[in-house]
C-alpha cells in the first residue's frame, strides 16, 4: 500500500498562515511581514527564512517532502495558484503580482532549508 501524500493545494494554505490577519496577534511578526515588498524575490526570500522556516524545520520530514512535491506539481501545471490566497487576509502592505512567481520563491527556500538540514546531518 502506498502511504505517499497527494499534492494539495489547501497545505500551502497552512503554511502561509504565518502572515495571515486570523493568525494570533503578533507585532514584532506584523511589522516584520509588512516591512517587505513580497513582489521583489530578495525581500519575499529574507521573509521566509525569518519566518517560513523555523515552522518548515518543525515538521516531520515526510511533511516538508510533501509541502515541496506539492509546490512542484501545481508549478509544473497551468494552475494559477489563485486559490492558494482567495479569500486570505494577510499583513502583506502589497498585493501579490505574481503569484506563481511567489510560490516559486517559497519552493526554492524550502529546497534550500531541506538541503541546510540534509547537510547538517552529514
Amino acid at each position: 500500500m502506498n502511504n505517499e501524500k497527494k499534492p494539495s493545494l489547501p497545505i500551502l494554505r497552512g503554511l502561509l498562515f504565518t502572515y495571515c490577519i486570523e493568525n494570533t496577534k503578533n507585532l514584532e511578526r506584523e511589522e516584520i511581514i509588512s516591512s517587505k515588498n513580497i513582489n521583489d524575490e530578495s525581500e519575499l526570500s529574507e521573509l521566509f527564512h525569518t519566518l517560513t522556516k523555523p515552522e518548515f524545520l518543525s515538521y516531520r520530514e515526510d511533511e516538508q517532502k510533501w509541502f515541496i512535491e506539492t509546490i512542484e506539481n501545481y508549478l509544473s501545471t497551468d494552475e494559477s495558484l489563485e486559490s492558494v490566497f482567495h479569500l486570505f487576509d494577510t499583513y502583506f502592505e502589497d498585493e501579490i503580482l505574481d503569484k506563481r512567481r511567489f510560490i516559486k520563491v517559497l519552493l526554492d527556500c524550502l529546497k534550500l532549508y531541506r538541503l541546510e538540514l540534509n547537510d547538517t546531518k552529514t
